[in-house]
């Protein structure tokens, strides 16, 4: 499975109400956030179907203060927060972003 990038705000909203989601917000000018996405990209590989996308912190900076701001989720990038129905059920930032905590964050 390829990550998406969200392409607009009401994207942004379907995913922050949606009943699970798993929601990436990246830097492309980070290493750590590169590692943390490749991390991401090698998680994603072994699944078959889950919602996910990934929001670009740069050239989207008003919407990843939004997201913090719905949230209650102090903003980070690279940073891995999984929605449950509006909620965040589970997140991490910068080197706690592994292949293994993202699967246990989904039971995967």
């Amino acid at each position: 499975m390829n990550p998406r990038p969200i392409v607009d705000f009401e994207d942004l909203e379907l995913v922050l109400a949606a009943p699970l989601f798993l929601l990436f917000k990246h830097s492309r000018r980070c290493g750590t956030s590169t590692r943390a996405f490749k991390q991401y990209e090698q998680f994603l590989a072994d699944l078959d179907e889950l919602p996910t996308a990934w929001l670009d912190v740069v050239t989207q900076s008003e919407w990843a203060q939004h997201v913090a701001s719905e949230t209650g989720v102090t903003h980070e990038s690279p940073q891995a927060l999984l929605l449950r129905d509006g909620r965040v059920e589970w997140h991490a930032s910068h080197w706690d972003i592994t292949v293994d905590t993202l699967r246990e964050a989904v039971g995967a």
